[in-house]
């Protein structure tokens, strides 16, 4: 199968035009600037890069470049909402293949893309072994399977995991329920210099007071009534690596002490024994809760909280992240094919158009089950508003469309859309029924910050 690399900045058209390639018979991956992009290209092989003339961190015009000098022979075609023959020329002089002008005619890009593919093929003389292949990457086993989000709010919680992972500080994840904080637990031992030891997790919501000794420290046989055997606590079992402590303000005041004590001294008792042994971890806890205000009730220990809080991360709520929603949707459908052995290539216009206006209160969690829920539903080759919850359909309603007239009112409606956006350029684009690009000129026009 040969692989196409789209390098685009607007999300949803990238993501849309990944479904639209698959559905053609391609391998297609996705990122949204040039950075990436190299990464990406260092990483694997692409048969075909299509690329945004216009990008956040540089122009494709840099990257064609970039692959010239760097001694990879990928083919380019670029795309531009702006159709400037000036910079079309230049592409093809800096190598690309040919251009296209959005909005796509899907049939000219196709053909194009088989053109180019074509002359790629025939470059390559019958009986001479194509350049090796770089070794595929090794990311998914070194720090789990996940995708990233490409919002500002996940790109920022991403740059701060990457920051505090490699330390040894104890880090307090702070977020709704359903947000992913295990997830991103167990990326910070992924990217930690404790990757080969151990990830123990516990949910201390979930374990009794009168257990809650035996479960961190562990019990020696006969110390209680029903301790037939010794028992190892989570602090031993994660001895070298990373303890991650789940809704940790459900923890008891007396447990909380004894937390506290363990952290300290870096050794821990079991239930019924009579020597200290030492344990080397770092702490990763989590919470639902206000924990300052739980302090202030007298409801969790202050000494504890700044033991544990040497580092926050704060998680945003999957309505934060409205530019990512189809990305993850299209990450949780792939583990729902594998899950049950399905061919599903993407969701269509409507049922995405259904998941971007819907608030996701459960937020990553309700997602996944939604679209697990539909893939085992669909009987066609996408998945449509028939196999989505009613909920997700005629929950809530789209915000009115504030597309752009000529006219005084033209800066007002632009400033109108930002506020509904929460100043999220890309949601306001959207609104406004127009490109990120184009509301970029217009803030520069009327001078809007």
């Amino acid at each position: 199968m040969e692989t196409i690399l789209i390098v685009e900045d607007d999300i949803t058209f990238a993501l849309m035009l990944q479904t639209w390639l698959r559905k053609k018979g391609f391998g297609a991956e996705t990122v949204s600037g040039i950075v990436k992009a190299r990464k990406l290209l260092e990483e694997q092989p692409f048969d075909l890069l299509l690329c945004d003339l216009r990008l956040p961190d540089g122009d494709g015009i840099s990257l064609l470049g970039w692959l010239r000098e760097s001694g990879r022979p990928v083919p380019a075609i670029m795309m531009t909402g702006y159709a400037e023959i000036a910079t079309a020329v230049q592409s093809m002089k800096e190598g690309a293949k040919d251009y296209v002008s959005k909005p796509v005619n899907p049939d000219e890009l196709l053909k194009k893309i088989r053109e180019a593919l074509a002359e790629r093929t025939a470059a390559v003389p019958s009986g001479v072994a194509a350049p090796p292949a770089p070794a595929a990457p090794k990311r998914e086993r070194e720090e789990g399977r996940f995708v990233e989000g490409e919002s500002e709010a996940a790109r920022r919680l991403d740059e701060h995991v990457r920051l505090v992972a490699p330390t040894g500080l104890s880090v307090l994840i702070q977020g709704a329920s359903g947000t992913g904080k295990e997830h991103i637990a167990r990326r910070i031992h992924a990217l930690s210099r404790r990757q080969a030891g151990p990830f123990v997790a516990l949910d201390c919501g979930a374990v009794p007071k009168e257990l809650a000794a035996s479960e961190f420290f562990g019990h020696v046989k006969g110390s209680f009534t029903g301790a037939l055997a010794d028992k190892t606590g989570v602090f031993a079992a994660a001895d070298g690596g990373t303890l991650f402590l789940d809704e940790i303000g459900n923890l008891g005041y007396e447990t909380q002490v004894q937390l506290l004590r363990a952290l300290q001294e870096r050794s821990i008792k079991p239930v019924g024994g009579s020597r200290e042994i030492p344990v080397d971890i770092r702490l990763v806890a989590a919470t639902n809760e206000n924990l300052e205000q739980a302090i202030a009730k007298g409801a969790f220990r202050e000494d504890l909280f700044h033991r544990i809080n040497e580092f926050t991360l704060r998680m945003p709520r999957l309505c934060e992240q409205y530019e990512d929603i189809l990305r993850y949707a299209s990450f949780f459908l792939e583990e729902a094919n594998r899950e049950l052995d399905k061919r599903l290539k993407g969701f269509d216009e409507e049922a995405a158009a259904a998941l971007l206006r819907y608030d996701w209160p459960g937020n990553l969690r309700q997602m996944k089950n939604v679209v697990r829920y539909a893939a085992l539903l669909a009987a066609g080759s996408e998945i449509t508003c028939r196999e989505l919850p009613a909920e997700i359909v005629s929950g809530n309603a789209a915000p009115p469309s504030l597309s752009l007239r000529d006219g005084d009112e033209e800066a007002e409606r632009i400033r109108r859309a930002l506020r509904q956006a929460g100043n999220n350029k890309a949601k306001a684009a959207r609104l406004l029924g127009i490109d990120r690009k184009t509301l970029y000129n217009k803030l520069k026009l009327y001078g809007i910050e």
